[in-house]
């Protein structure tokens, strides 16, 4: 239990800190570098999507803190991680490939938050048995 604690307080502070750059909307660094046109759109929708993920970020931590009961918070973020890895690929097949760190997250998205509802699953079990 101890180890998927750390892992999952480490991996929470990703969307924290990405989460709250993005809120920066368009003036991202990111963004800011491809000299994208200003479309008030566009920096809404970034902006909306950097505070959501920012928000999973904290309910990944919070649940962090005690893994068996925030349990379905646990498993509902790295669902939505999941989907949101899904999207990616989507680009990928429609768009190109991003940026090389942008695979990387989306190799974490989609083999990744697979991997943390299991290990989740054989944790919370395991604790079941010595209960």
């Amino acid at each position: 239990m101890a180890r998927l604690r750390i892992f999952t307080i480490l991996l929470a502070l990703i969307p924290i800190a990405t989460g709250a750059i993005s809120l920066m909307g368009l003036s991202d660094p990111l963004y800011k570098s491809a000299q994208l046109t200003i479309m008030p759109v566009l920096d809404s929708n970034l902006r909306f999507l950097g505070g959501v993920w920012c928000a999973l970020g904290f309910a990944l931590l919070w649940s962090a803190f005690d893994l068996a009961k925030r349990g379905p918070i646990f498993r509902t973020v790295w669902m939505a991680i999941f989907v949101g890895g899904i999207g990616r690929v989507l680009s990928v097949i429609f768009v190109g490939l991003p940026p090389l760190p942008f695979v990387f997250f989306t190799v974490l998205e989609i083999a990744g938050a697979p991997l943390f509802l299991y290990w989740h699953s054989k944790v919370c079990n395991s604790q079941l048995l010595l209960s």
